[in-house]
């Protein structure tokens, strides 16, 4: 009876079989066990624990039902048993249930700078920080085309692009595994770095040294090695350990010098900086020279820039020319314009090289300014040369150019327009002023065949009620040239200016002056200045203005076609557009 009992209704014995909702033990989880045997009625149910695949099984618990709960990780079988006398099914098939541990799972890269290059060599590593002694294997995931082997560390010897990616890992052991550590993103630059390298003079004074300061940006990790003349020859500062961490060196030779950073082992290099020339200054004077040494030069002129070193002898030189135009001279003694236009209007200095020794350089010259003009025209010019006086000042008005039969005249915010007989005495070409009238009025020339000079516009203060002007150029400012302005008080020392553009503060203090370095189009405006309680009249500064020459004809010629022009064309100040109309009519 007993032996029938074992035996399924084919004839075989009973047989237990064990299954598990889940093979991992999250931490402070749990998992369920079930078991099943063949034949379901009236059956016991006993559960193994096995700590290793080898190791002697021991009972966790028995139950009547085909179900449990562990809170373990181990390997894990069950077996049936009823009757009496009992028997017992064999015990299942084996299942492992992986513990999860409660550890900290970290992704480092070494070395651990910001931005790793294509060829460079790094490790990345797996580590586990608590658990035990487990003895783990370690599995990665990576969102790169590179898949890391089964170890603790990952080393690449030479780095690309498609090692690029987010990079996890967790520790397994037999029973036991953690949790994925956080995401690692690694960035591979395509694109080799250039040092850059710049000297703290490019001349070596007599005795001295010179500094030399490498860098790579970003900064981290590297060495920095120096190079004289040939970029393959051995680093200059291959045993100085103290220049190659902070970067700076000094020398004492002239020549070429490179710089190139380096990181890593084996060393992975930079490419090479900018060369770098240190000269010596010789005793040798350069010169730039004008011919012909003309004061105007017209557009269509010829004219030539030469570069004379003094007390050379029978030394060969190179030349070197520096300008602040677009059109830059070639490295010869001359510098030939056979047509001269305003863009070669500009600053010209040079200096020498001495052919057999390249590295010994004169100083750069005094520069030359060479200035065209587009057209010989008629001006006036004021003496003071300000656009402010004061009613005691002495001040005269000449009439330049190729005209004729010179007459000024005065158009003031009255408008009336009158000459220069009505309120100063002509003498020749230049009226000296004795009457002022209002105080502000535009002033030009005017010739016996027509045409008319630039204008100018003065303001005038009475030295008794007001007692303070601004000084400020009269004529336009050409762009990129310097212009000071001033405050001048009549009978006392300046000790605290404000100066005002277009009514807002731009300059307060001690500074008596306002210097513009480079004038641009933003510094057009009326300006004004304070001081002890004084605040002068405002006065316009125009940038880039041209000389106006009208002829009377083309003047009419508007005129009858469009008279509203004349007063609406930015070209023209206010008072002469008038004084023009008037004048026509």
């Amino acid at each position: 009876l007993i032996f029938y009992l074992a035996l399924n209704s084919t004839g075989s014995k009973a047989t237990a079989t064990l299954t598990a909702d889940r093979t991992v033990l999250p931490a402070g989880g749990r998992v369920a066990l079930t078991c099943s045997v063949d034949q379901s009625h009236s059956w016991k149910y006993d559960w193994f624990r096995r700590t290793s695949v080898s190791s002697k099984a021991e009972t966790v618990r028995d139950t009547d039902q085909p179900h449990t709960v562990i809170t373990q990780g181990g390997v894990y079988t069950c077996r049936g048993r009823r009757g009496q006398p009992e028997f017992s099914t064999p015990e299942s098939s084996k299942v492992t249930i992986k513990e999860t541990v409660p550890s900290r799972v970290t992704v480092p890269l070494q070395p651990s700078w910001s931005v790793i290059y294509r060829g460079e060599k790094i490790t990345v590593r797996c580590e586990i920080q608590g658990g035990g002694d487990t003895g783990w294997t370690y599995e990665w995931r990576t969102t790169s085309s590179n898949n890391p082997p089964s170890h603790s560390e990952y080393t690449i010897s030479r780095v690309t692009e498609s090692h690029s990616g987010g990079y996890w890992c967790r520790g397994i052991s037999d029973y036991y595994l953690t949790e994925w550590s956080r995401v690692m993103t690694l960035t591979v630059s395509p694109n080799k770095p250039q040092a850059s390298l710049t000297a703290g003079s490019r001349v070596l004074p007599a005795g001295g040294r010179v500094t030399l300061t490498c860098s790579v940006n970003p900064s981290p990790g590297w060495k920095y090695y120096w190079y004289r003349e040939n970029k393959l020859s051995e680093p200059l500062n291959r045993h100085d350990a103290v220049s190659q961490t902070t970067g700076t060196t000094s020398v004492s030779q002239e020549g070429l010098y490179w710089c190139r950073g380096g990181r890593g082992d084996p060393v992975y290099y930079t490419h090479f900086s900018q060369a770098v020339r240190i000269d010596t200054i010789v005793s040798n004077t350069a010169v730039v020279t004008l011919q012909p040494n003309w004061t105007e030069i017209y557009r269509g002129e010829t004219i030539t820039v030469s570069c004379e070193i003094q007390g050379g002898g029978d030394t060969e030189w190179t030349y070197e020319w520096e300008t602040n135009i677009s059109l830059k001279p070639s490295n010869q003694h001359e510098y030939r314009i056979s047509s001269a236009s305003s863009s070669h209007s500009g600053d010209y200095r040079c200096r020498g090289r001495m052919k057999s020794a390249q590295h010994n350089t004169t100083e750069w010259s005094d520069s030359v300014k060479l200035t065209v003009y587009d057209s010989k025209s008629d001006h006036i010019s004021l003496s003071p040369d300000r656009a402010q006086h004061f009613n005691s000042d002495s001040v005269s008005l000449s009439c330049e150019g190729n005209s004729t039969e010179w007459r000024v005249r005065r158009f003031d915010e009255s408008n009336y327009l009158s000459h220069c007989s009505d309120w100063g005495r002509m003498t020749g070409s230049t009226c000296n002023i004795y009457s002022y009238g209002p105080s502000n009025a535009v002033y030009w020339c005017e010739s016996g065949s027509g045409e008319f000079s630039n204008t100018v516009n003065i303001t005038v203060q009475n030295y008794y009620t007001h007692g303070i002007i601004l000084l400020s150029p009269v004529r336009p400012v050409t762009e990129g040239e310097s212009v000071t302005l001033g405050c001048k008080l009549k009978t006392e020392h300046l000790s605290s200016v404000f100066f005002y553009q277009n009514d807002k503060l731009i300059q307060n203090g001690s500074r008596v002056e306002l210097n513009i370095s480079a004038v641009s189009q933003s510094d057009e405006g009326f300006y004004k200045c304070q001081s002890s309680g004084r605040v002068s009249a405002q006065s316009w500064m125009s940038v880039k203005g041209e000389t106006l020459i009208i002829k009377k004809s083309l003047i009419s010629s508007v005129f009858n076609t469009n008279p509203t022009l004349l007063l609406t064309d930015p070209c023209c100040n206010r008072f002469v557009q008038h004084a023009l109309l008037s004048h026509l009519q």
